[in-house]
């Protein structure tokens, strides 16, 4: 039987631990718990998460924020009945429920500070999606506008789909497309972005 206390120990990978990803506003404003129902397959899924698209961000990037993780189906369930921004459970790209026993899936909602900072002087979000596009195995990615915040999600085989609600809102890029912009175009976008996993920490 798994202790709040051991789960939150676990350690996801380099940089991120379980206890960082249990947190949730909605559950602390409404004295809710934030309890996977299978913690074995929401920490595998996790690990992978983190070590496959968390890590290299913030191994490039330096420290990102993390404005949401982990929900539990219950929670999730709670969120979306009240239209708190939670997607339906059985929706097709709900990310946030890790341990789902329909696919296989695990997100977070993150911003990257020192993105942040150039987007708000009017640098444009694409430069960004682009470059976690030909940077990472990203299965999707959605942008909001504020501080150009992200959901990001790992699959097993990734669906390689980028949307938006900044302008230009829609789909930038359709699971299974090729991108309109070719790599020589794209590669201008982020030629000044720090080195890919610039930054080691022990």
């Amino acid at each position: 039987m798994w202790s709040l206390e051991t789960l939150g120990r676990q350690r996801l990978s380099r940089h991120f631990w379980m206890r960082e990803f249990l947190h949730s506003e909605i559950a602390s404003f409404h004295g809710l718990q934030n309890l996977p129902d299978d913690p074995e397959r929401a920490l595998a899924h996790g690990r992978a998460l983190c070590e496959t698209l968390l890590d290299p961000l913030e191994e490039t990037f330096g420290r990102i924020f993390l404005r949401s993780g982990y929900r539990s189906a219950a929670l999730n369930r709670f969120g979306n009945a009240r239209k708190l921004n939670c997607a339906r459970n059985d929706h097709p790209r709900e990310c946030h429920v890790w341990d789902r026993t329909d696919i296989e899936i695990a997100g977070a909602s993150v911003v990257i500070p020192w993105f942040a900072e150039r987007y708000e002087a009017g640098r444009d979000w694409r430069d960004l999606a682009w470059w976690i596009f030909d940077h990472l195995p990203v299965s999707e990615l959605q942008v909001f506008p504020k501080l150009c915040a992200f959901n990001i999600a790992w699959r097993p085989v990734p669906l390689r789909r980028i949307e938006s609600f900044v302008a230009p809102r829609g789909c930038l890029i359709a699971a299974g497309a090729e991108p309109e912009e070719d790599l020589a175009t794209r590669r201008k976008r982020y030629e000044d972005f720090p080195p890919f996993r610039g930054i080691r920490r022990p």
